[in-house]
């Protein structure tokens, strides 16, 4: 009988906890590590829709990228959102397992399955740990190089679609064929991008003033900036993919395509302004 607690050690084998950071909160947040699995569910964030589609499969572990309870609790009581959240998974049989910096920094991990997503080869870490093959994001090569404007399009497919789209600032015509990818947040790693020499950088979250300052220096990678969730979506197939050779196939893997993206609409006109001239 495969359990909670097989899937859990497979897991962190492909995703050992000692690569977290030390401010996250990663592993098994509730459930029962000796209670029997037959399903999974795969997914970056832990909300209600994710429990819905859990329940509706018969799932008995939800496996998630992003934590529950990353600030500390004093409780889980059904009167806060979380705590509800907590409480339905538990009378459902449901375990919750997250894991986060450490799938971040893994290899491969979660900036290995967005450079896949996006058709590049994979050379190295782009903010390397001490041993110099895990750590934050990662550099690749294209096959061919690019037109910007081309490169642009190719992350906009590659990845699921979201109403924030796909945002992007550099010189159309600029030829890309080296590049840098951090799955999640990334603008803290400009300057790990503009030292790795790569031609095009693409992550999420990026912020007015640190892009700003980034392209007034003149001398860094063009940028891409997509939605934080499906930068880190690839990296649902490639978790789904370790349970399924670490518990040679006694589970069945669903890759949750719930989009949980918080953005829901934009005004009927924000797609046909973008990119006008104001001056």
């Amino acid at each position: 009988m495969t359990t909670v607690g097989d899937a859990i050690a497979a897991l962190e084998a492909a995703y050992p906890l000692e690569l977290a950071e030390s401010w996250d909160a990663v592993g098994l947040v509730c459930g029962d590590p000796a209670d029997p699995l037959a399903r999974a569910l795969l997914c970056v964030d832990p909300v209600e829709t994710i429990v819905d589609e859990a329940v509706e499969l018969g799932a008995q572990l939800i496996v998630a990228h992003h934590p529950l309870l990353l600030k500390g609790v004093h409780g889980v009581g059904t009167d806060t959102h979380k705590g509800r959240l907590v409480h339905r998974m538990v009378r459902a049989g449901i375990a919750l397992y997250c894991a986060h910096t450490n799938a971040d920094s893994a290899d491969p991990g979660v900036s290995d399955a967005l450079a896949a997503a996006i058709g590049l080869t994979v050379t190295g870490p782009l903010s390397p740990n001490g041993d110099g093959r895990t750590g934050i994001g990662r550099v690749g090569e294209l096959a061919e190089p690019e037109p910007f404007a081309v490169f642009v399009e190719r992350v906009a497919t590659a990845l699921p679609a979201t109403e924030g789209g796909v945002r992007a600032a550099g010189d159309p015509g600029r030829a890309v064929r080296r590049v840098a990818v951090s799955g999640g947040a990334g603008d803290s790693y400009l300057g790990a991008a503009t030292a790795a020499g790569v031609d095009a950088y693409v992550t999420a979250d990026l912020r007015h003033h640190p892009a700003a300052e980034h392209l007034a220096a003149g001398d860094g990678p063009a940028l891409v900036d997509v939605a934080h969730w499906a930068s880190e979506w690839p990296w649902c197939e490639q978790a789904a993919g370790v349970l399924r050779a670490g518990l040679g196939g006694t589970v069945d893997t669903f890759v949750s395509t719930r989009r949980t993206d918080p953005w829901t609409a934009q005004s009927a006109g924000a797609a046909s302004r973008t990119g006008r001239s104001t001056g």
